[in-house]
């Protein structure tokens, strides 16, 4: 198992795993994809988590007992197994799933707590690490979007992008995986803004366009992007990174009256957003969209098990070119300490890595 001791500090700890219950199955790790934007944070030691109490019931940060504290273990989200024994019918011995429960080499999953996803058999194992979690937080984004524009109407999760104009701002993994589902949703333009030429280069081989962040792609964009008389600009704007002033810039991307739905994790404050500028005399919306929740009244029909079926379609869809750009660094489960304090140091660069464990009978 991966503990991070202290910031700066990651070492593998050994974790005895209890037997397998009636009623439970066990996994062997495949691939446990690294989330280089939350994990990071409690590797540098700037998560909120760490400095104050959660209260749920309120849904309030408080002063107090810091409601997690190091050693942190079990971080992670994007884990691919092989069921190598089970006790249940829920699952079959052999079995492919995805699922979340951290940096681990093995688990022992109990079906009516621990989520997974069994994948299907013409699906690359190594792009399942989007299937549980990270995939269904970008579809999450594009259902905000349509239930802006249709409200409880929605009925497909391309509803708030087909034939609109889109912008994407950020070209980490939540951007690119969300510029992708654009496409897919039958946006007319899906245009990708980032400060680094070579993420861009991997967003322009997944058929968006591309704009650089330092050339003020809000004149540009809003140029090309005619609605009206006094009308220009994007029609949905989507922040994927953590940096307020990628927040300010995607605020200037907008049309008046348009939505900028909010993927990023901030984890410092928001001196750079103005507030009296664009956001005031364009009367723009902001959303904010989490995988904690779908938009309101949209929670039965569109669940995460559907927002997780949406990813594998995708996947099928784009898996080629997301696997050959996306998937930047894929290495031995062993190196991970040096890895991750590498990239929380940024002596390291990566857009997705994925940590691979070795196991017999792998199959590649």
């Amino acid at each position: 198992m991966l503990s991070i001791e202290r910031p700066g500090e990651v070492c593998l700890v050994e974790e005895k795993l209890p037997d397998v219950p009636e009623g439970g199955f066990q996994v062997e790790t495949l691939y446990s994809g690294i989330s280089a934007g939350t994990e990071l944070t409690y590797v540098k030691g700037t998560n909120p988590y760490l400095a104050a109490t959660w209260d749920p019931a309120l849904g309030l940060f408080l002063e107090g007992e810091p409601s997690v504290s190091y050693p942190v273990r079990g971080i992670g989200y994007m884990q691919v197994g092989r069921v190598t024994e089970s006790r249940t019918r829920a699952v079959r011995e052999g079995a492919t799933v995805a699922m979340c429960y951290g940096h681990r080499t093995a688990y022992v999953a109990d079906p009516m707590t621990d989520r997974f996803v069994e994948l299907p058999a013409d699906l690359d194992p190594l792009l399942g690490i989007y299937v549980a979690h990270m995939g269904p937080i970008c579809a999450n984004g594009l259902l905000h979007a349509a239930h802006d524009l249709h409200g409880p109407a929605v009925r497909h999760l391309g509803d708030g992008v087909r034939g609109r104009r889109v912008a994407v701002v950020g070209a980490g993994v939540v951007g690119l995986l969300t510029a992708v589902f654009a496409l897919s949703g039958g946006a007319a333009e899906v245009v990708v803004v980032d400060e680094t030429p070579a993420r861009l280069e991997i967003a322009a081989a997944l058929g968006a366009g591309t704009l650089a962040a330092e050339e003020d792609p809000a004149v540009t964009l809003k140029r090309r992007w005619r609605h009206g008389t006094g009308d220009r600009g994007a029609d949905v704007v989507f922040q994927c990174r953590g940096q307020t002033r990628a927040l300010a810039l995607g605020l200037r991307l907008l049309r008046p009256q348009g939505t900028l739905v909010d993927l990023a994790f901030y984890t410092q404050g928001a001196q750079e957003v103005r507030l009296g500028e664009e956001f005031h005399h364009n009367g723009l919306t902001l959303r904010c969209a989490q995988i904690g929740r779908v938009p309101r009244g949209l929670a039965h029909a569109w669940d995460r098990e559907r927002l997780s079926h949406e990813t594998v379609a995708l996947l099928r869809e784009h898996g080629g070119p997301l696997r050959e750009h996306v998937i930047t660094d894929v290495v031995d489960f062993s190196d991970a300490p040096l890895f991750l304090t590498g990239l929380a140091a940024r002596r390291l660069q990566s857009v997705q890595a994925v940590l691979r464990h070795q196991v017999e009978d792998q199959g590649g």
